[in-house]
């Protein structure tokens, strides 16, 4: 004999998406306009349908079960539709709201993107959060991040998924140690790029794609260069090459931060700026997301604020 599931009305499932999104009770009872005791009970009566937590507790932390990953994009979809039929539509205000977003943002974007976005939560959003991650290290896992995240803040060119929004622009520039050998005049030639040793930062999203700097280099003739080290993250270059004769192209932003500290300079070279531009990636059923137009729409002010004092 089948065991009879408790009955599912559309109230329910507005609350298991606020729960799969939100990933704390408190969060989606305030979302919901529901104490945390009913939010409580309405999981409980989705864990009884489901057969499965949906939510377990790892920590201080809550994380979505296999089965509740799997429901997420569908019952997203479905909540969408709804709201379409019904001509409905969440309101989001930010200067009430406890919502917690969730970003992953290369780590160069952060260091340029947390202080701007802080102090716009202070002043537009002070109940609202945002927890950042990393980027996926696999390219392939970038679909999967736009359905389980508000955001994902990554360069262009690389043909990543989703609708995609730039953020703000930077220059590669060269960077070497203040006593680098190679450029006591403060400027590298052509031969000297060919015959110094190099230190460049992967970009594990970028697949096929040849980064910008490898598209100058190519037309400079500098395809074949010593690149003698290689690092995970762009943060690190700066120490890769600190106290060494190796030369590294860094973003602008990230080089005026590490002069002083790490004893470098900026060194002029026959290369032509190569700009690079961070973007906010998301996944299409999240356009018509009031919270996530919220988002959007901030990230549009801090860029305009930050192109501004560039």
């Amino acid at each position: 004999m089948h065991k009879a599931r408790p009955h599912v009305d559309i109230n329910l499932l507005l609350a298991l998406h606020a729960l799969l999104e939100e990933r704390n009770l408190t969060h989606a009872g305030t979302r919901m306009s529901v104490s945390q005791p009913a939010m409580s009970g309405a999981l409980g009566r989705l864990r009884a349908h489901f057969d499965d937590p949906l939510l377990v507790r790892q920590g201080r932390e809550f994380h979505l079960t296999e089965l509740a990953e799997r429901l997420l994009p569908v019952v997203a979809e479905a909540v969408e539709s709804a709201e379409a039929l019904l001509g409905e539509s969440r309101i989001f205000d930010p200067a009430r709201s406890t919502k917690q977003f969730t970003v992953s943002v290369s780590e160069y974007a952060m260091t340029v993107l947390a202080e701007p976005i802080t102090r716009f939560l202070r002043e537009h959003a002070p109940g609202c959060s945002i927890a950042f991650d990393a980027l996926p290290s696999d390219r392939s896992a970038f679909n999967s991040r736009l359905t389980h995240r508000d955001l994902v803040v990554g360069p262009l060119g690389f043909d990543l998924p989703g609708s995609r929004q730039p953020i703000f622009t930077d220059n590669l520039v060269c960077l070497v140690a203040r006593d680098n050998p190679w450029s006591a005049d403060g400027r590298l030639t052509l031969d000297d790029l060919r015959r110094m040793p190099h230190a460049m930062a992967e970009f594990a999203g970028a697949g096929d794609a040849k980064r910008p700097l490898e598209v100058v280099a190519e037309t400079y003739g500098l395809a074949d260069r010593n690149i003698q080290i290689t690092v995970k993250s762009l943060l690190t270059l700066p120490y890769a090459i600190a106290g060494t004769e190796l030369c590294a192209f860094v973003p602008l932003r990230l080089a005026r931060r590490c002069l002083d500290t790490l004893g470098l300079t900026i060194v002029e070279t026959p290369l032509p700026p190569v700009p690079i531009t961070e973007a906010a990636h998301w996944h299409p059923r999240r356009s018509s997301d009031p919270a996530g137009r919220w988002l959007r729409e901030m990230l549009y002010d801090v860029a305009v604020e930050l192109e501004s004092d560039s």
